[in-house]
């Protein structure tokens, strides 16, 4: 697949997606990103603004297998990864996957249940393989993981470990629609009673496992030159210096944006990373995982500022 072809298959998933979908064209571009850069995406905003309906919009268009779960306060490891079910009948141990077997998993309201269940998504994000019973079993090559999750002051939440946090490629805030956006949403929705899928409004398939694979090569293509990943790299240890953060960007971060930047370029029509790839994804990598130290929260500041901050002040190669 060239590039031309690359940028041609984005540009049909965001038509097709916005059969369904009213506005968020950049929240569309991001998901873009992280879904051929093979990472992870955890999207927060107010309860009704179309999160869960746009991981399902996303998944139709791409052709993906689906598969949701509602976290719950209740949920327990094994509602998410399966387990091994003794079968009376022929006396043998019969293996009953979880809903994690898919290729594209909406974790809804992910904050909604205890740590230790968030941490049954560990390795499935990482490795993309499920551990039962000391027997590996593998998941699909297309694997991705959207997780929603409710503004942290809302009530009945769990703060997600870092450790969690860290498995996401992308942190990406929902805000509420514009008024016009707002008035396109009212028309196209309430004009129906009840819940639609994405099928009702005329989503179809526009990719396969072989375009979304064929794509996925044409991303490794992509050069990083040196001073590109030195920027990066320069970029994330910033975090770890900086007196306003009492916790920095891992240095799996740095990996996970060098990634994504590939990505954005491939889907620019370019087989080389400039900087703006790197500097327009900062934000969306970097946001949920730095922590405030004490001193910082007391003076008021937050996250979003500080990371442009430290984009806008740290040199870029020309």
């Amino acid at each position: 697949m060239t590039l031309d072809d690359l940028k041609a298959l984005a540009d049909a998933i965001r038509a097709e997606t916005a059969k369904a979908i009213v506005g968020q064209d950049a929240m569309v571009d991001q998901l873009l990103v992280a879904l051929f850069a093979r990472g992870h995406v955890l999207v927060e905003g107010p309860p009704g603004t179309a999160k869960t309906f746009l991981a399902q919009t996303f998944a139709t268009a791409l052709g993906l297998d689906y598969g949701r779960i509602q976290f719950t306060p209740d949920l327990l490891p094994g509602d998410i990864l399966g387990s091994n079910l003794f079968n009376f009948q022929t006396s043998q141990f019969t293996l009953t996957r979880g809903p994690v077997f898919t290729e594209l998993l909406l974790a809804d309201e992910i904050n909604r249940t205890p740590p230790k269940t968030q941490a049954a998504l560990l390795e499935a994000m990482q490795e993309r393989r499920v551990t039962l019973d000391g027997e590996v079993h593998p998941l699909a090559d297309q694997f991705m993981v959207i997780a929603t999750q409710n503004p942290i002051e809302n009530q009945g939440v769990y703060p997600l470990p870092e450790a969690q946090l860290d498995r996401f490629l992308f942190k990406l805030l929902v805000p509420y629609p514009s008024a016009e956006e707002e008035a396109a949403i009212v028309k196209r929705f309430g004009a129906h009673s009840g819940t639609l899928s994405p099928a009702d409004y005329g989503v179809g398939r526009v990719a396969d496992k072989g375009a979304l694979d064929a794509a996925n090569a044409a991303v490794a293509g992509v050069t990083l030159a040196d001073e590109i990943g030195d920027y990066v790299v320069r970029l994330v240890r910033g975090t770890r210096d900086s007196s306003d953060l009492s916790s920095g960007a891992s240095p799996r971060s740095a990996v996970l944006l060098a990634n994504a930047a590939r990505a954005r370029a491939a889907l620019d029509g370019r087989d080389y990373v400039v900087p703006d790839d790197v500097k327009a994804l900062a934000m969306s990598v970097l946001r949920h995982r730095l922590v405030l130290s004490p001193a910082a929260e007391i003076e008021g500041r937050d996250i979003e500022t500080l990371v442009a901050d430290m984009v806008e002040n740290t040199e870029a190669p020309r």
